[in-house]
């Protein structure tokens, strides 16, 4: 930590009197001092609570009877505020704590009590707040726009079912929404069916194959690990394995400094001996498993005929250096808190409804955290009527 120039206290700490002969040094001047800070918060203040009262008045000319508008949070006899809700929201939704353990929190931390059932609501709620904001419509349309799209899926149990939550993400935006694995439930969010941009994603084809309007790109995080665990698991016999990862490894550093240098495409010389290394050491891990007939060597076959049989999809990201789209980690980093929010779920949602309000709520947290905002300012932003909205592709500037 650091000093500050101006704290709220200042205390001094003079000595009373000589260390060696006692005299008391009640008016000696002081000749040096040190500096020592110390920061804390104070407990919970009582909640503050604001009695609004909406007023009738007749009218003198017709005696029409007129009663004065309330503001938009302002709706049942008694209710919790914008910023209670916001703080709920950023416990359970943003940081995903129990709703039993975030009511006790609310408590201990904010002095408000509230009960686990109404912090359960919330989420409902601030999802309610953002599907009525336009927010969603808003993303679909800059995805669209983009370049590159990152998309993925993973399950999720939900009702004593298994669904499914998908993504379609960038660096600066994200975009949840839930259904079963099939091709119809990746289109219904609406991002990817006719783009015409590059979908980053991995070896998923039932469910990406039919997106023909785009190009496609192969996680390369996906193809070093099984070509790693190909060659840790037979190092003797799949050697190819091994240099084709090196040759990836190379080329996705060429294509970083290309990007760096503001290139567009690598320079024809290296592209084609690329192409010729690839493609001989793609064959060669053919040829060398062909008659083999272990487990491992049908493993190898199968690698092998994917870098044969989908060469420009993996090799996208030599073809795009302007790209970085060498692997899908975006993707996988952004719906990792599928995960950590059904964990602390006790390994499911208890309704399909609550699913998909999490991938609602979640697309908006994530999109604002990607754009330098705080989860808990852009909360703040949601229940006050104002819901923070990204205003292009990326941050301009």
């Amino acid at each position: 930590m650091k000093l500050i120039d101006d704290p709220d206290h200042r205390l001094w700490f003079p000595p009373r009197s000589c260390r060696e002969c006692g005299t008391g040094l009640a008016d000696a001047p002081v000749i040096a001092q040190r500096r020592h800070q110390v920061t804390d918060i104070e407990p919970a203040p009582p909640p503050v609570v604001t009695e609004y009262v909406a007023q009738a008045k007749a009218c003198p000319w017709c005696e029409a009877v007129s009663e004065g508008e309330l503001p938009a949070h302002v709706r049942a006899r008694a209710s919790f505020g914008p910023e209670t809700h916001a703080q709920a929201a950023n416990l359970t939704c943003a940081n995903h704590i129990p709703v039993q353990r975030a009511a006790g929190l609310m408590s201990q931390m904010a002095g408000v009590t509230v009960s686990a059932g109404w912090v359960a609501g919330v989420r409902g709620k601030a999802a309610a707040l953002v599907a009525g904001s336009g927010f969603t419509d808003r993303v679909q349309a800059l995805l669209k726009d983009a370049p590159a799209v990152h998309a993925d899926e993973t399950p999720a149990r939900a009702a004593g079912q298994m669904r499914y939550v998908h993504l379609a993400c960038t660096e600066y935006l994200t975009l949840m929404h839930t259904g079963d694995r099939s091709a119809d439930a990746i289109d219904a969010g609406g991002v990817l069916p006719g783009y015409t941009g590059i979908i980053v994603r991995d070896g998923y084809h039932a469910g990406y194959g039919h997106l023909t309007a785009a190009l496609h790109a192969w996680c390369g995080s996906h193809l070093l690990r099984d070509l790693k665990d190909l060659y840790d698991f037979e190092p003797g016999q799949q050697d190819w394995a091994a240099r084709m990862a090196g040759l990836l490894i190379e080329v996705r550093d060429a294509a970083r400094d290309a990007r760096q240098a503001g290139q567009t495409a690598l320079d024809p010389d290296v592209l084609d001996d690329l192409l010729t290394r690839y493609r001989a050491l793609a064959t060669s891990g053919l040829a060398v498993n062909a008659y083999r007939r272990t487990t491992t060597a049908k493993d190898a076959r199968r690698i092998a005929r994917r870098f044969l049989n989908f060469e420009d999809m993996i090799l996208r990201f030599a073809t795009r250096p302007d790209l970085d789209i060498f692997t899908n980690n975006e993707a996988e980093r952004t719906i990792r808190p599928v995960k950590v929010q059904q964990r602390s779920s006790g390994g499911c949602w208890r309704t399909i409804e609550g699913l998909a309000d999490f991938a609602v709520i979640q697309s908006y947290l994530s999109t604002a955290a990607k754009w330098g905002i705080s989860k808990l300012a852009a909360l703040r932003d949601l229940f006050n009527g104002h819901a923070w909205m990204p205003s292009g592709l990326e941050p301009s500037g």
